[in-house]
């Protein structure tokens, strides 16, 4: 697909004006807030032929044209032109990045909040992908006979916690040698690494009933498993039903409905990361309208960046918003809040 520069100015008039105004562009109004020296006729030309390449569209109630998914891929790739914040932007984001905060899970949240104040759309964070984190600590803690809490700690800075079945008449005494055994012989192994088997060698020789130490051994493993889970955190649902571009009450249903299933939102961004060329240096990932595999998305684009806790730990950051939105902007506040915690991030490691 070949533009010319003039062509190329149109579709970047067409996209600019349809976001700011949500109303169909045509040629005259392209005249009226735009310098061209040509004629409405060949602006109407131009026009058709973008329309023929597939660029823009024309609704059904409307003479004038917007941008399809196309159109605003190619705006994206080739025509836009990322600016920073102003220094106005990035001290009010910055204050409302709460720096205080003990906990990753708290900062990370901390962010998504502010990331969907500053944009107005629906923001998420995905937890860090802590598999190749290595366990630093471990401690399994007896809360009441037959109950007993897990407790670890993440070369990633993670503490994490799960509350595990016991047998009910072990001791204090016994939990505490099988709990020292595990951390000894597992400190320092990543997360991937440590199996059913690892843990099971790691807790030999602790002198305790085989019948009992093996259901605890079972529930450590099951513990530090689930440490690697993913979780996703959603800000700003409600901000849909305040844009026009959501004003049916079946696309907001559908929308609302499908951010409801986080677990599916979750899967479809780790999928999205698993997917991405990391030999590029592409710093986002953008996906608008039909390229969006969920369900109820068409009308949205999802823009994520990845934040880093570590070298090797990370997670993803970004927003779901109207195609009509302010790239340049949205992409800019992205990418700040993102630098934001990954600087807040190396108080944690």
């Amino acid at each position: 697909m070949q533009l010319d520069n003039r062509k190329k100015e149109v579709l970047h008039a067409i996209v600019d004006d349809y976001v700011s105004t949500n109303e169909p562009v045509g040629s005259k109004s392209l005249i009226e807030r735009h310098n061209f020296q040509v004629s409405s006729a060949t602006l109407r030309n131009d026009m058709a032929e973008l329309e023929h390449m597939g660029l823009i569209e024309k609704p059904h109630t409307s003479a004038g044209r917007i941008p399809s998914d196309k159109g605003y891929r190619e705006y994206v790739n080739s025509l836009m032109t990322i600016e920073e914040l102003s220094p106005r932007e990035q001290l009010e984001i910055e204050k409302r990045i709460d720096s205080s905060v003990d906990e990753v899970t708290d900062l990370i949240k901390n962010a998504t909040h502010t990331l969907s104040e500053a944009t107005g759309f629906v923001s998420l964070a995905m937890s860090p992908r802590l598999r190749k984190s290595f366990l630093k600590q471990l401690k399994i803690l007896m809360i009441e006979p037959g109950k007993a809490l897990v407790i670890m700690v993440l070369s990633a800075g993670v503490v994490k916690d799960k509350v595990v079945r016991i047998p009910n008449f072990i001791s204090d005494e016994q939990i505490m040698k099988i709990s020292g055994a595990i951390e000894k012989n597992l400190t320092g192994k990543p997360l991937d690494e440590i199996t059913l088997v690892t843990v099971e060698t790691a807790g030999k020789g602790t002198e305790v009933p085989e019948p009992l130490l093996k259901q605890v051994l079972y529930e450590a493993y099951a513990a530090i498993k689930q440490a690697d889970e993913l979780n996703i955190y959603l800000e700003g649902e409600h901000r849909i039903l305040e844009l026009p571009d959501f004003s049916s009450l079946g696309r907001a249903r559908d929308l609302l409905g499908t951010l409801s299933d986080s677990g599916m939102v979750a899967g479809y961004v780790n999928e999205m990361e698993n997917s991405r060329d990391h030999s590029t240096d592409d710093s986002f990932m953008i996906r608008i309208g039909q390229e969006i595999a969920l369900e109820g998305l068409d009308d949205c684009s999802f823009i994520t960046a990845t934040y880093n806790l570590t070298d090797s730990v990370s997670g993803n950051i970004g927003v779901i918003g109207p195609k009509r939105m302010l790239y340049s902007k949205v992409i800019s506040q992205i990418d700040f809040v993102k630098k934001k915690l990954n600087k807040e991030m190396q108080r944690f490691t």
